[in-house]
């Protein structure tokens, strides 16, 4: 999977399209991520004793990949990603418009 924790990615695709976060969490075996501030649901909570009230609470649900694209440092906009070797031998990812290593 292209996308990890902590990139910096646009959402371009469902109902939340063209909003910026950061990835809180990434799920490569599943091909999802959940970005912050973006793609919130409602669940209904019920109460655990004197620990949780009961309620409606919102969270942020999981995205597919496919509806998120990387943000490159460098040059600031949505970017395809590359995969390139080094000569150290390190395999970095590399945005396919400035050619800027992300890793």
């Amino acid at each position: 999977m292209k996308i990890r924790k902590n990139d910096n990615v646009l959402v371009i695709a469902g109902k939340d399209r063209g909003k910026k976060g950061k990835v809180r969490f990434s799920y490569p075996d599943k091909q999802r991520v959940i970005v912050e501030g973006v793609n919130f649901i409602k669940r209904h909570i019920r109460a655990v004793g004197q620990v949780r009230q009961a309620g409606i609470v919102e969270r942020e649900a999981p995205l597919s990949v496919s509806n998120v694209m990387l943000l490159c440092s460098k040059c600031n906009h949505p970017a395809r990603i590359g995969f390139r070797i080094l000569q150290d031998g390190r395999r970095v990812r590399v945005c396919r418009a400035c050619g800027e290593v992300i890793d």
